[in-house]
């Protein structure tokens, strides 16, 4: 049952970073998720009423703190996919993301076997080798050398993995409402994200989000994240934090695959190293 619920998590959240990157190419990774996060928090507010559940301290505490950390990377996640390829950034940010609830579930009295140590190394190496640009004379005039994809995508990928160790610490005892919390954590973390721009600039800057279909895009990205976040959640309550974890941090083979039919994106020859290393990494952390 894990192994289904953290695979069908990892198929909801390749679908949905790859239109929310989509979005966010169109305009910005600000104003993508200003829009996605609230139909989220609808949808994950409704599925709460309906299954029940009574909300207890402890869950919501840790929803909310996951929620705060899931919403800053996901506004950095869009902003690496709208700065780099989807192939490069949605990989270096799913094993950003499964290395720590690995390390977390082993420091939970987890036991990992040396075959899922030696994955988790693999990936240490792989997110090294993905991350290889082909040097500053592509960043465009302006651009801070820390403003680029693959690094974004390593610190949504830490934020990530805090969210997905909160949202284990939460419990089962609540029902769904730690989602709940978890979802206006990241409304929070957008709300604040928006103020500053606000601060900054006297607007949102970038275009405008315009047309059905870019609209309609942002809407359903949220509505599959929380379906995403749904069912790792119930993943990550019946079995292993590093199990459902890395198991659904597999999600960029479908944002990969997805990048590669819309944009035609390709891989250079040590980032296509870096992609079999991660294979084998997260297969070795899978299998142990």
């Amino acid at each position: 049952m894990v192994t289904v619920l953290a695979l069908a998590a990892a198929l909801a959240y390749g679908v949905a970073d790859f239109l929310g990157g989509a979005v966010a190419r169109r305009s910005t990774a600000l104003k993508a998720v200003a829009l996605c996060v609230p139909v989220g928090l609808a949808v994950l507010l409704a599925a709460a009423l309906l299954t029940g559940g009574r909300p207890t301290g402890a869950g919501l505490a840790a929803g909310l703190a996951g929620g705060l950390a899931g919403g800053a990377g996901l506004i950095t996640f869009y902003r690496a996919l709208a700065r780099g390829p989807m192939s490069v950034v949605a990989p270096v940010s799913a094993l950003a993301a499964a290395l720590l609830p690995v390390l977390a579930g082993v420091a939970r009295g987890e036991r990992l076997d040396t075959g899922s140590i030696v994955g988790v190394l693999l990936c240490l190496v792989a997110i090294g080798l993905v991350s290889m640009e082909s040097g500053g004379a592509d960043r465009p005039a302006g651009r801070s050398p820390l403003d680029n994809g693959p690094l974004m995508a390593a610190v949504s990928g830490a934020c990530f993995g805090v969210f997905f160790i909160m949202l284990k610490a939460a419990g089962d005892g609540g029902g769904l409402w730690p989602l709940v919390a978890a979802r206006a954590g990241n409304l929070i973390a957008v709300g604040v994200a928006l103020l500053v721009a606000f601060r900054l600039h006297g607007g949102l800057p970038g275009p405008r989000l315009t047309g059905r279909a870019v609209v309609g895009l942002a809407l359903l990205s949220g509505a599959l994240d929380a379906a995403a976040n749904t069912l790792y959640f119930l993943a990550a309550q019946a079995g292993l934090l590093s199990l459902a974890a890395v198991l659904t941090s597999l999600y960029p083979a479908i944002t990969v695959l997805l990048a590669r039919v819309a944009y035609s994106e390709r891989l250079r020859a040590v980032q296509r190293v870096g992609m079999g290393v991660a294979v084998a990494g997260v297969t070795l952390v899978t299998v142990g």
